[in-house]
């Protein structure tokens, strides 16, 4: 990827003008003072923060660890932090955590550069470029999602980020969407090695979960039993694989929760765990989705076509899940919608419920149940006994 011209430009002038009007001659570096001239011929990008901001303390070790990474690149980059302290003794104790420049603390200062560059929030990252970010194109989201790859922090780089995650979800590469950080394998629960290669042409669902979720630990229960289900339906040609995408705190604990599960898991240490949660943004766990035979998405909600369905719902394709739902239309054009059963006081009205214990097989049910308006009574349609007329 071609860099962007770092030649110094009208924005670095700018902030180099506001520091000599204000008699700022040298910028700090560790307990080192130094010359805003070093930053000369780099591209500078600054960095609004302080230590009392807890959002700010979070996202400054994934900003070293960027700053880091484009070091070792050798890319012409320096990162100018300008903070927002309450005293200077926090601040010196703040910058001792970083391993860029500073702007010597002077409150006066900050205010004219927080009003100069729009800072309304911190922590804030303005890099002093050509390209300048808006407020809409959340740069800090991005270094937390993308890391250096976002470098040289355009919108142009930005919206081939974004470009280059839709084609993983949507063009149906499973080796470009699961292998792209270095591994080209996924792992069972007793450490066994299982090839992305050998996965094509399998509908794949990515289980995203954790240990420490009970609502995770509930929905790996159910959808075991219907991976099993599906597993024995076919047993000469396994068509699916289910893939866990942990958010377990520690490698203990992700040990802990793939012991029992039948599936296959992305290793704990690939990133490419962090990867999958961006490209299908996911926001809550558990969540299941779902990549068909051609390894296109063909759900994003398959959690609550296994809640629902079962494991009838495979192979999860549109035509198969239309097919079920037209069969649970007909099964209600089929029943009456009131009836008088002889075990209750009260009519039964029927109803779409996806999930409920019939109050007399005392089994689960799902879809169509007749129940009482009146209180907590639901009945199978086949456990209805109609009273005589």
């Amino acid at each position: 990827m071609a860099g962007p011209d770092y030649q110094a430009n009208q924005d670095k002038n700018d902030f180099l003008q506001i520091l000599a009007a204000q008699g700022v001659e040298f910028l700090l570096s560790g307990e080192e003072k130094v010359s805003p001239i070093l930053c000369g011929g780099k591209m500078i990008c600054l960095l609004f923060s302080a230590k009392w901001c807890r959002p700010c303390r979070t996202f400054t070790p994934q900003l070293v660890q960027l700053y880091n990474t484009l070091q070792k690149r050798g890319e012409k980059l320096e990162i100018i932090f300008i903070s927002l302290d309450h005293d200077k003794n926090e601040f010196e104790q703040y910058f001792k955590t970083m391993p860029w420049l500073a702007v010597p603390f002077d409150a006066e200062l900050q205010k004219q550069l927080c009003g100069e560059y729009c800072v309304d929030c911190i922590p804030s990252f303005v890099p002093l470029c050509r390209d300048r970010n808006s407020k809409e194109d959340d740069l800090i989201g991005f270094i937390e999602d993308y890391g250096a790859e976002v470098f040289p922090f355009t919108r142009k780089r930005m919206q081939e980020l974004k470009a280059m995650d839709c084609a993983k979800r949507v063009e149906g590469k499973l080796e470009e969407l699961l292998g792209n950080r270095g591994y080209n394998y996924v792992i069972s629960g007793h450490g066994g090695k299982t090839p992305i290669s050998q996965l094509i042409g399998k509908a794949i669902g990515l289980y995203f979960g954790a240990y420490w979720s009970p609502p995770s630990r509930s929905f790996t229960a159910k959808l075991s039993k219907v991976y099993k289900e599906i597993m024995d339906k076919t047993q000469i040609n396994h068509s699916l694989e289910v893939i866990f995408v942990s958010t377990d705190r520690n490698l203990d604990e992700f040990k802990l929760n793939i012991m029992d599960m039948p599936w296959l898991a992305i290793p704990y240490e690939d990133e490419t765990r962090q990867d999958l949660y961006r490209i299908f943004d996911v926001k809550a766990i558990p969540t299941l989705v779902l990549i068909g035979a051609d390894g296109k998405t063909s759900s994003e909600n398959g959690r609550g076509l296994v809640s629902l369905y079962g494991a009838e719902a495979f192979p999860f394709t549109e035509e198969r899940i239309e097919e079920l739902e037209a069969a649970v239309k007909k099964e209600a054009e089929e029943l009456p919608s009131n009836v008088e059963d002889m075990k209750h006081e009260h009519v039964l009205k029927l109803e779409l419920a996806k999930a409920y214990v019939c109050d007399f097989c005392k089994s689960q049910g799902s879809f169509w149940a007749f129940s009482c308006g009146v209180c907590d009574y639901d009945l199978h349609p086949s456990c209805v006994q109609l009273k005589n007329v």
